[in-house]
């Protein structure tokens, strides 16, 4: 059988033609199997992260400058937190921490528990880093909704004002090496009102009303180009389509830097890191890449 999956882990622009409406679209597929597969994750767990991951990565793709967005949600139920890391040079990764058991309890029997029932109270955050020479500029609201989608939309309206629609899923698909992870996103925004645009408010319901069609398995439909998807949503009008920019799974940890860290600490701390094979093992709790160091090592300048 011939392979005919269209091209994965991009994320592009469009704009609704004549109409005050843009949008960006995200198809993640080795990327996001790659985060989600590094660790044991239960499946509501990774449905989380991977709505996490797609969420950071459509926001994230509108900075005009070279920076990271970091998207992150934390409260006091089974997952304690989770949180996606974008940069601009289309780099990505993720991170859940949470309670297995409470996790389990807190399904009830369902294989997705939404993001409110599996964080409990808490908040989601937007970080914008300019890097180190500009202050960072973060944004929080409450987490509120069963889903990620509902909390950005949440975000939007109260720290930017802008309305926002976003749809976001998560699935694994075989097609021919066994399930791997997939993840998917939509968001489309309202341009403001002017004197020479006029009221926009007829055009962003019509456009809500055709994003409300959108199924999940079509955002992660490995079969189902993203050009196809958005014809679909909204060829009456006509969509233009700008160029898609590539994404990967990539994690900024390294032997410096993990260096760097433990040479933070002073010499008794250092010594009660120390392993009974005389090393110290340190794992990423991104990517799960296990650095070991030999005390020897760190005493060195």
């Amino acid at each position: 059988m011939s392979d005919t999956r269209i091209p994965d882990d991009l994320v592009g622009t469009f704009q609704i033609e004549g109409e005050p409406v843009r949008g960006r679209l995200v198809r993640l597929g080795a990327s996001i199997d790659e985060i989600l597969s590094g660790h044991a994750y239960p499946e509501p767990v990774a449905n989380l992260l991977g709505e996490c991951c797609a969420l950071a990565a459509l926001v994230g793709s509108s900075l005009k400058f070279d920076g990271r967005l970091i998207v992150q949600a934390q409260g006091s139920g089974p997952v304690r937190y989770v949180v996606a890391d974008y940069d601009t040079s289309g780099a990505l990764r993720g991170y859940c921490r949470f309670d297995p058991d409470e996790v389990g309890k807190a399904a009830g029997g369902f294989a997705r528990p939404g993001a409110r029932t599996l964080l409990g109270d808490g908040v989601f955050i937007m970080t914008v880093d300019q890097g180190p020479a500009m202050d960072r500029y973060q944004g929080v609201t409450a987490i509120e909704g069963e889903t990620l989608a509902l909390c950005a939309e949440q975000y939007f309206a109260q720290s930017e004002q802008t309305p926002t629609r976003v749809r976001l899923a998560v699935g694994q698909s075989d097609v021919g090496t066994g399930l791997t992870w997939r993840a998917g996103g939509v968001l489309i925004q309202n341009i403001a009102e002017d004197v020479a645009r006029g009221s926009t408010e007829e055009a962003w319901e019509r456009t809500q009303a055709l994003f409300e069609t959108i199924g999940e398995d079509e955002l992660i439909d490995p079969m189902l180009p993203s050009n196809t998807l958005l014809w679909r949503l909204f060829h009456e009008d006509g969509v233009r389509v700008f160029e898609d920019k590539p994404l990967r799974a990539f994690c900024r940890c390294s032997r410096d830097r993990i260096l760097t860290v433990l040479r933070s600490f002073g010499p008794e701390e250092q010594a009660e890191m120390v392993e009974p094979d005389g090393q110290i093992h340190v794992t990423c709790e991104y990517c799960s890449r296990v650095y070991t160091v030999s005390p020897e090592t760190l005493a060195q300048v």
